[in-house]
């Protein structure tokens, strides 16, 4: 009637417990603080808000579009720190670098943006 495996359900319970925990603490960690003063200073809200649409789309259609997928945040921040190409109006013109001091202080804006 006992399973040979070496978990025990109080271990086990705890296990489950710890992982659900992390992966909460995950998703709490965007420093909502330093994500919006980034925005500011790159002066991101020329063209995009969190959730209207302006010249870029909204934080809150981009984090739709890119929602369960596994190389979003790669996405993003190939987007960011590489100055694309974007249309706006029908015209073409190179998306501005992010400047940040890290790739971290970038990673976190995308976490951010996604999180909308």
């Amino acid at each position: 009637m006992y399973s040979t495996h070496s978990f025990h359900l109080p271990q086990l319970v705890l296990a489950l417990g710890l992982s659900c925990g992390a992966l909460v603490a995950h998703a709490q960690a965007v420093d909502v603080a330093a994500a919006e003063a980034l925005l500011k200073e790159n002066k991101c809200g020329k063209c995009h808000s969190v959730d209207k649409q302006k010249d870029g789309p909204s934080f809150k259609k981009t984090a739709a579009k890119h929602k369960g997928k596994a190389d979003a945040e790669s996405k993003l921040f190939t987007h960011l720190t590489t100055g694309p190409m974007v249309e706006i109006d029908g015209e073409k013109e190179e998306h501005k670098e992010i400047k940040a001091k890290d790739d971290a202080a970038v990673k976190n804006l995308i976490q951010y943006i996604l999180s909308r």
